[in-house]
């Protein structure tokens, strides 16, 4: 079996379910493949987390500078948004199975190396240039392995779930990476600080192997692979004119939607603000509050779960609240985070009271980013064209985050004076952002989401 048969969508089901177990058995299988895609898409974030929790100990020792991690950063951030852009059309042909396992495997299996290579350099001592190299390398190509993770994922949802249920579980999804950096945070914190920062790679790719196993085990391709009729038909739903079309037609069509790339901008500033905090935030609150590292980490972590409760609400406000209007949950998030969020970076804080300010900022960006950087998007696409949607988005997105990571790390080493950081310019680089991140949609989307109809 080639790669081409081996990873394309699979076929109906010669042997039908019979009409009387059909709700039942679809129930079931739906359940089994959310439940085990949310798994596994937790456990990618554990993978692709563990750079965030091994900063302080690695600059602190002398290894690598704030600058270098920056750019081993970022180029697992630049490689992820090609890699989201290129796998999401994929992704619309495949095996979501097959193809979100495989990514996941490879990702633990490069978790793997990362920590073996900091164990051979603590013992053997090779020069630090030779580890920065091979870190940026092999950061990097995790990047295109963390790309096979989303596009399934969100794929899984319009294969499987009715249109008047998708803004729910999407919510759900979304607050999938808020869990997964939470447990990276907090299991990864406890681990470098008792054996060493190479232990919290080798224990992340511990959690990588476990998703790609469950993947296997628990989700399901398409409901007709199984053998049930399709969710459209499942659900009652009137097929547009748009589900007849080729994918290839209205993949063309996504890169046409001037509405797509609107998003596409403004998650992008989403995503400048909300990998500042989670990429340097345990950082920040270490040299710039005096945190120890295990208050840094269970601080930013338990900031990252509250962002489950964000992700969720937002999916719920805007379907039940607002009737599916996604500006005016935009809107409310946006003002909410750019205050909190500038209280926490620039007031003098203290520990509950950073806590509170730094918690409403989380639940309230995680909105913006299930809602701008996800239903918006399929809110204007038809399913067949899900991956290529979130393509779009995820390039876009992915690249302001790593630009992001390299700005973030020289501007916090050039403002740095023996030891001593001055995060002034950082903070506004983030905050600008995330101001950014909701004006855009204020002024813009209502025009290109009602006018403009390419579908």
């Amino acid at each position: 079996m080639g790669l081409y048969n081996y990873f394309r969508i699979s076929k109906p089901a010669a042997e039908k379910i019979p009409a009387a177990d059909v709700p039942g058995a679809y129930e079931r299988l739906r359940g089994r493949t959310f439940w085990g895609v949310i798994a596994a898409y937790c456990l990618y974030y554990v993978c692709r987390m563990t750079l965030s929790v091994i900063k302080q100990p690695i600059v602190d020792a002398g290894i690598l500078s704030p600058a270098q991690i920056g750019a081993i950063g970022s180029a697992m951030l630049f490689v992820y948004a090609v890699g989201k852009f290129v796998n999401g059309f994929i992704a619309d042909y495949c095996n979501i199975r097959r193809f979100m396992a495989w990514g996941l495997f490879i990702s633990a299996l490069i978790n793997l190396l990362m920590g073996v290579t900091g164990l051979l350099q603590e013992a053997l001592g090779f020069s630090t240039l030779l580890l920065f190299v091979l870190f940026s390398v092999v950061w990097g190509l995790n990047g295109w392995t963390q790309s096979m993770g989303a596009p399934p994922a969100v794929i899984s949802l319009s294969r499987w779930f009715p249109l008047r249920r998708r803004g729910t579980a999407y919510s759900i999804l979304s607050a999938t990476p808020y869990l997964g950096k939470f447990v990276s945070m907090v299991i990864t914190g406890h681990i470098v600080l008792w054996i060493g920062w190479q232990w919290g790679f080798i224990v992340a790719a511990a959690g990588g192997l476990l998703g790609a196993a469950l993947v296997l085990v628990f989700v399901s391709d398409t409901p007709e692979s199984q053998g049930l009729p399709s969710v459209q038909e499942l659900s009652g739903e009137e097929r547009k004119q748009a589900d007849e079309m080729p994918t290839r037609q209205l993949h063309k069509a996504v890169l046409r939607h001037p509405g797509i790339w609107l998003i596409a901008i403004s998650s992008s500033f989403v995503y400048i603000t909300q990998y500042g905090i989670s990429n340097w935030g345990i950082f920040f609150l270490q040299k710039a509050k005096n945190y120890p590292l295990l208050d840094a980490t269970y601080l930013i972590g338990v900031s990252e779960a509250i962002g489950v409760v964000g992700t969720v609400f937002a999916g719920w406000l805007s379907d039940r609240v607002f009737h599916g209007n996604r500006l005016k949950p935009v809107l409310l998030c946006g003002v909410l985070c750019t205050l909190t969020l500038g209280i926490f970076l620039f007031a003098p804080c203290g520990f509950w009271s950073g806590f509170l300010c730094l918690a409403v900022a989380s639940l309230t960006i995680s909105g913006l980013y299930c809602i701008v950087a996800g239903l918006m998007a399929m809110d204007i696409v038809p399913r067949k064209a899900t991956g290529a949607a979130l393509g779009v988005v995820g390039i876009s997105s992915y690249v302001a985050a790593g630009i992001q990571d390299i700005v973030s790390g020289l501007l916090i080493q050039s403002h740095a004076v023996e030891g001593s950081y001055d995060f002034t310019p950082t903070a506004l680089f983030w905050l600008a952002a995330c101001l950014l991140s909701f004006l855009i949609p204020a002024f813009f989307w209502r025009h290109l989401r009602h006018k403009v109809a390419l579908f």
